[in-house]
């Protein structure tokens, strides 16, 4: 008796088509999902002024800032970085990690006030917040820098420098500057809390007000 030989098994034509369309399934998702376009993200680093020290979660600057993107149905996140008690020197440290992570297309830096207050030399403040700007623009996104002035009693000279640093890294490299971020209401105490530092929740609209024609220019797309 010869021996059976078993050869391969036929498939239908119609169960080849079925597997064929899941096999191109398969092969096409990820490439439809790396398609979709990424959302664009605005990284804000700063301190307890933009962390919203003192206030309810969604009253501070930042969180309606999230809300004004909607409104305006633009497409952009909201990544906020902040951390009470913040200096440049930590802002510095940290920025590498949140650029690799998030990948922002505009990084608002709100540093420098923990500076003054701890009396750091203020070349040290400079060079760190142009190595962060530096950083910025290398991993592509655009900044905007938001300034604060000191009261009188730091003395003329530390005032004019804290002032000028600002200035100067910004029209080096080229970046965008808010020279007072409490512009309108800094010298009314009752938009501050109780330590006079913290704004109060009635002044974070005022905030945004300030921050928004600055930041909105740099929210357009990017030339091709």
């Amino acid at each position: 008796m010869r021996p059976m030989r078993i050869g391969p098994c036929p498939i239908p034509s119609r169960t080849r088509r079925a597997l064929f369309g899941v096999l191109l399934a398969g092969m096409l998702a990820p490439l439809c999902a790396t398609a979709q376009p990424r959302q664009p993200v605005i990284l804000i680093v700063g301190d307890s002024i933009s962390a919203g020290y003192g206030l309810s979660a969604g009253q501070g600057w930042v969180a309606l800032l999230e809300a004004r993107l909607k409104q305006d149905k633009l497409p952009h996140r909201v990544v906020n970085a902040s951390i009470s008690g913040d200096t440049m020197a930590g802002g510095r440290a940290r920025l590498p990690a949140l650029l690799k992570e998030h990948r922002p297309a505009v990084v608002v830096i709100e540093l420098g006030g923990n500076d003054a207050l701890r009396g750091t030399p203020l070349s040290g403040t400079r060079d760190n917040l142009d190595q962060m700007v530096l950083a910025s623009q290398a991993a592509g996104a655009r900044v905007l820098i938001l300034g604060n002035r000191l009261p009188p009693n730091y003395g003329p000279r530390y005032v004019r420098d804290f002032d000028a640093l600002f200035a100067d890294v910004t029209k080096a490299r080229k970046a965008v500057l808010l020279p007072y971020l409490f512009e309108g209401f800094g010298e009314d105490n009752a938009m501050f809390q109780p330590d006079r530092i913290h704004p109060t929740a009635e002044a974070q609209v005022h905030m945004l007000d300030t921050v928004w024609p600055a930041l909105k220019p740099l929210l357009a797309p990017s030339p091709r």
